[in-house]
């Protein structure tokens, strides 16, 4: 799945894994049940709701995505403790490079898995990668029903402001 990035984004978002639907299609969180684009727009941080085969403009608004593990699953919980670890190296690697000003990890275990943070929580983290700040966000996954869209929406909206 290829990554839309540049160098120096307000924001690089990182999702766990592509789903299924996302590596068939070819764009990020492409399963119709995922939240992600309307909590992006729900925030501010798009002015219109862009559609998953939009990811292109991501970069004009100072946006990229990228994922902890490059594999594709039906779920996230199908990934290895040795492939968060994996891809926690390689994204430090991928920020390290790209420089976005915050990296935004969506799914605090995630996060947790891949970084080896136990006690991480949704929001702006002490970790940074290089000058990166890094903030943990809520899994936009149909299947979190902890979070709604309008309590996502918060969250994301609250990393928008510190990324403005």
């Amino acid at each position: 799945m290829p990554d839309v990035v540049a160098d120096g984004l307000r924001v690089l978002f990182c999702g766990i894994n592509p789903g299924l639907m996302t590596a068939a299609t070819g764009h990020h969180f492409a399963r119709p049940g995922n939240r992600f684009w309307p909590v992006l727009h729900l925030s501010g941080f798009t002015p219109r709701l862009l559609k998953p085969s939009e990811q292109h403009e991501l970069p004009s608004y100072g946006l990229g995505i990228t994922n902890v593990v490059a594999r594709a699953t039906a779920r996230a919980d199908e990934l290895t403790a040795a492939e968060y670890a994996e891809g926690g190296w390689l994204l430090t690697a991928k920020v390290e490079r790209l420089r976005p000003r915050w990296l935004a990890v969506v799914g605090v275990t995630a996060y947790r898995a891949a970084f080896g943070d136990r006690k991480a929580a949704v929001g702006p983290q002490e970790r940074t990668i290089g000058e990166s700040l890094v903030w943990v966000l809520p899994n936009p996954s149909g299947l979190n029903a902890h979070w709604t869209a309008a309590t996502m929406a918060e969250e994301f909206g609250r990393l928008r402001v510190a990324a403005s």
